[in-house]
């Protein structure tokens, strides 16, 4: 019995690692141990041999398992030590600055577009969110049968029995702005109207709620000429791309007449857009005349005024200018999301108010 107790509690106390102790385990007290086997012989012991032995090798057993633990634990405590040395690391020392906050894509690129209209003199122009059927249909030459203003394309806003208020809609586009800002400042006028708006709609690259900013000029000879100087100089300004070619094709918009729909020119290398280059055109933009209904809605003589108008969505700008491919991780993503798009705290004042970060 002693043999036995100095043969395992000298060979775990030289373990050199745990492998080796797991391997004097199974040697001392495992299924087929020398300490397990001689407990088995404790059957064919008599009554006063049992009584003699039994003890002994129980004590025998639970000193070897204490060892055991107990030198588990030391080759624990120097693996760590050995680990901490090798990865030292003072705590004291200030972290790493990191900002945390940042501007969203959408404020960003709305500031960018305000900024590059600023310079081409366009002051902004803002306008409720809930608007009146008039302001936002009938004002701007929307006939009553227009798909727009179907349920399946519009957020009407309910109303309680027996009130009959005109009806009111969550705007479908910001040109309501434009009828609202010719009506309060007259002619000439030249203004963008930035801001939400609503439509019963949604995929990759379309949301219930998303942002457009839509242009208005008017003056005495504002012409389809000054229309296309306005959009070249602003894609060249925005897409950074001085050699950027716009195409104009023929549309229909009840709002505009003429109307033109204006694609870009780009090209699709190896899955990444570049803007100014290749034989690819895309779509970016609706504009054209101002019809002469809704100047005269606006209170504007269209005998004496003429002007032009387009309209641009804003998240798609961001997607384009920034490679963002779905349109729905503008509203369910987090930080890293936008830090992955290269969006970080700014430490210049932003139009949105006040330091972003």
């Amino acid at each position: 019995m002693d043999e036995l107790r100095q043969k395992y509690l000298g060979a775990i106390a030289d373990a050199a690692d745990e492998p080796a102790l797991e391997e004097l385990r199974l040697q001392a007290v495992g299924k087929k141990g020398e300490v397990s086997l001689k407990m088995r012989e404790l059957g064919r012991m008599t009554p006063e041999e049992r009584q003699e032995m039994g003890p002994k090798l129980n004590a025998l057993k639970d000193e070897i398992n204490s060892a055991l633990a107990a030198k588990k634990a030391a080759l624990a405590d120097a693996a760590l030590n050995e680990r901490l040395r090798a990865e030292w690391l003072d705590v004291t020392l200030p972290g790493r600055p990191r900002r945390q906050g940042t501007i969203h894509p959408v404020s960003q690129v709305t500031d960018e577009i305000t900024a590059i209209f600023a310079d081409m003199g366009f002051s902004v122009a803002e306008g409720p969110q809930i608007e009146s059927d008039w302001f936002n249909f009938d004002a701007l030459n929307i006939p009553p049968e227009h798909p727009a203003r179907q349920e399946h394309d519009t957020f009407f806003m309910s109303r309680a029995e027996g009130d009959h208020r005109p009806p009111h809609v969550l705007r479908t586009h910001t040109s309501p702005v434009q009828i609202r800002a010719m009506q309060e400042t007259g002619a000439p006028i030249r203004v963008i109207a930035p801001g939400r708006v609503y439509r019963c709609d949604y995929d990759q690259t379309h949301t219930p709620m998303f942002h457009q900013v839509e242009g208005l000029a008017i003056g005495r000879d504002i012409s389809m000429a000054n229309l296309k100087w306005v959009l070249e100089e602003f894609c060249r300004a925005f897409f950074e791309v001085e050699g950027v070619e716009l195409r104009f094709r023929a549309s229909h918009f009840p709002f505009t007449e003429p109307s033109a729909e204006v694609d870009i020119r780009c090209s699709w290398a190896d899955g990444s857009l570049k803007i100014g280059e290749g034989d690819d055109w895309m779509e970016i933009l609706g504009s054209g005349m101002v019809h002469p209904k809704v100047l005269s809605a606006a209170g504007v003589d269209p005998s004496q005024w003429q002007g032009f108008a387009f309209g641009i969505g804003i998240d798609r700008l961001a997607m384009l200018k920034y490679g963002i491919p779905d349109l729905r991780a503008f509203f369910d993503s987090d930080l890293r999301w936008l830090r992955h798009y290269g969006f970080s705290a700014l430490d210049v004042p932003t139009l949105q108010g006040g330091l972003s970060a």
